[in-house]
């Protein structure tokens, strides 16, 4: 399967997201080889904890049987949040561009059945290390991170 119009087209929306001075995410939603829906990182802009690029995308599509059978492109391998809704929306296929930023949850995705494809790609990991590097507080917060670099989670 070729994938490179869908994945230009989640890297579009992660540049648009970092312009808007978010952390640069997109995703979009394929069904029947057409995007139905698009999404960002909107974390910083909308001030909402959980408005991750996948969850944007999803939202943005609508109801469940929108989303059902559906493949999700998204530019960096889905944190827990996100594959939890991916498996929740009953998408078929998730296409990461690059796991090697964030590993991200691709074992829960498998284990519900998703397939899920890392592409690998090298403009995704660069355009993460970068904002990475000038964004290194805003990044940790993306991932839970605490002030003292400890694991929220962890933490529990």
């Amino acid at each position: 399967m070729i994938h490179d119009g869908f994945m230009n087209e989640a890297l579009a929306e992660a540049r648009k997201g970092q312009s808007e001075g978010g952390v640069p995410i997109g995703a979009v939603l394929v069904k029947d080889e057409e995007i139905v829906a698009r999404g960002r990182n909107r974390r910083v802009q909308s001030g909402s904890s959980v408005l991750h690029a996948e969850i944007d995308c999803l939202r943005q599509a609508g109801p469940v049987a929108a989303c059902r059978g559906a493949i999700l492109y998204t530019t960096l391998m889905p944190c827990l949040l996100c594959a939890g809704a991916a498996v929740q929306m009953g998408i078929s296929r998730v296409v990461a561009g690059e796991s090697e930023t964030l590993s991200g949850e691709r074992w829960l995705l498998e284990a519900y059945g998703i397939e899920v494809e890392d592409l690998d790609l090298e403009e995704c990991k660069v355009l993460m290390r970068t904002f990475i590097a000038q964004n290194r507080d805003l990044w940790d917060e993306e991932l839970g991170l605490s002030s003292s670099g400890k694991d929220s989670l962890k933490d529990l």
